[in-house]
């Protein structure tokens, strides 16, 4: 059982993600802000998404939604969580068994809203970008999307460290 401890991380994030919708759905009405911050720059707000990242997928048909946001992460999560504790010939560190479990909560986070809220995934944070590509507001995000991101973007970073410093070994 302490092998599979980095899975804890997955079960929090996606409690805290399912609250944290649950909460939203419950208290600010749809396509409305709720709650306004720092003078503007963070805005609680409910909408749903019914494709993936950025609205990408939105007039697809509904066997391909299903195929694509459904049963597509389903395989990729579950071939995750083999590479983390079956595959030998991966040498994944303990950080980046912590990284893809962040990973994995923040898949089945959403996959749980897709399963059970009719492909509507609750997105309900927005921050102001001033402009940054273009936009004025990012896309707004929930803390699964939060958690597939950073530990997306964590695992790149210590994927090309390990690179880096493996070659300076092998230089030397």
């Amino acid at each position: 059982m302490k092998k599979y401890k980095h899975l804890l991380l997955s079960v929090f994030i996606v409690i805290v993600d399912q609250i944290s919708k649950s909460f939203i759905v419950a208290n600010v009405k749809l396509n409305t802000i709720g709650y306004s911050f720092f003078n503007d720059f963070l805005q609680i707000i409910h909408v749903r998404n019914n494709a993936v990242a950025f609205s990408l997928g939105t007039s697809l048909s509904l066997p391909i939604r299903t195929v694509l946001f459904i049963f597509l992460p389903i395989v990729v999560l579950i071939y995750i969580f083999y590479l983390m504790y079956y595959e030998k010939e991966l040498q994944i560190t303990n950080f980046q068994r912590w990284l893809l479990a962040g990973f994995i909560g923040g898949g089945l986070g959403n996959l749980i809203d897709r399963i059970f809220r009719s492909f509507q995934v609750v997105d309900f944070m927005s921050n102001k970008v001033y402009g940054l590509f273009g936009l004025e507001r990012w896309p707004t995000w929930n803390f699964a999307d939060a958690s597939v991101v950073v530990c997306g973007v964590l695992m790149l970073i210590s994927i090309i460290y390990g690179y880096v410093k493996n070659n300076k070994k092998a230089i030397k």
